[in-house]
């Protein structure tokens, strides 16, 4: 048994051990090469995640293969403070993404979807200047407005557009713009149908278009509201994951300590 717990905490530390140098190996490949503002967000977390990975992968190797009580009692000490994380993050993911937390603040949205409908954090965290600028320069990035159906406005209206393309790429269909391409509409010489900001917001300009509309916020906060809760399930997985190697690693500890005795006993 001792054999065993020890070896699978070495197995489950060097696979590990590859994903740390795999996040720093990107996070360099980032800063070698052009980057975007997009790349830049990745850049930091990528760092970090695998500088710490690391560290932690190496303790619990060393640990278990030479049998260093010290360097596990670390390890199990990380992995503890990471179950607690995992709990608390998952539990804040499900009451952040909650749609019954959100206060109407706007009638303005996408389909049944409106910026009210989402927790204030989540609007105050997604929308502000900074953040929103580089969720914009990453939907520009990989160029989202491309995957919009181009054609006649009668095929246009033939396809069901997903909500992030409908906020995103085009103006909203109650401003009354007149469409030329799907990514072109003009403005009628009478002025929008409705009085509203996303109406006056939209441009043909490729790279604006309407990424400063209330509609398109409401379209990325519907994504990440869904990913989120997609993310808490994972989440719920990776806590039995760990917790299951955090057992085994107090299996090896206690080998360790056990190895120690008979040693002792033998001098």
């Amino acid at each position: 048994m001792a054999r065993v717990s020890n070896g699978m905490i070495v197995a489950l530390n060097i696979l590990t051990l590859v994903m740390a140098i795999s996040a720093i190996g990107y996070s360099v490949w980032f800063n070698v090469k052009p980057e975007s503002p997009c790349q830049k967000v990745l850049k930091t977390p990528l760092l970090v995640v695998g500088g710490a990975l690391m560290v932690v992968s190496l303790a619990g190797l060393v640990g278990s293969y030479c049998r260093i009580s010290i360097l596990l009692w670390m390890y199990l000490f990380v992995l503890f403070l990471l179950i607690l994380c995992l709990i608390c993050f998952t539990v804040f993911t499900i009451i952040v993404t909650n749609k019954g937390v959100g206060i109407a603040l706007s009638r303005r949205g996408v389909g049944d979807h409106r910026l009210g409908d989402y927790s204030g954090w989540l609007q105050k965290y997604v929308i502000n200047a900074q953040n929103w600028n580089e969720i914009k320069s990453c939907l520009v990035d990989v160029k989202l407005c491309a995957n919009i159906h181009a054609g006649k406005v009668e095929d246009f209206y033939k396809h069901n557009v997903s909500p992030i393309l409908s906020g995103c790429c085009k103006p909203p269909s109650y401003c009354g713009l007149e469409f030329k391409n799907a990514t072109y509409w003009t403005m009628p010489k009478t002025g929008p149908a409705v009085p509203d900001p996303d109406c006056k917001t939209w441009s043909n300009v490729q790279k604006e278009l309407c990424f400063e509309c209330d509609s398109c916020k409401t379209a990325v906060l519907h994504n990440i509201k869904r990913e989120w809760r997609l993310l808490a399930l994972i989440n719920i997985c990776i806590l039995v994951v760990v917790a299951f190697i955090y057992s085994v690693g107090c299996c090896a500890l206690r080998n360790n300590r056990n190895g120690y005795v008979k040693h002792i006993g033998h001098v």
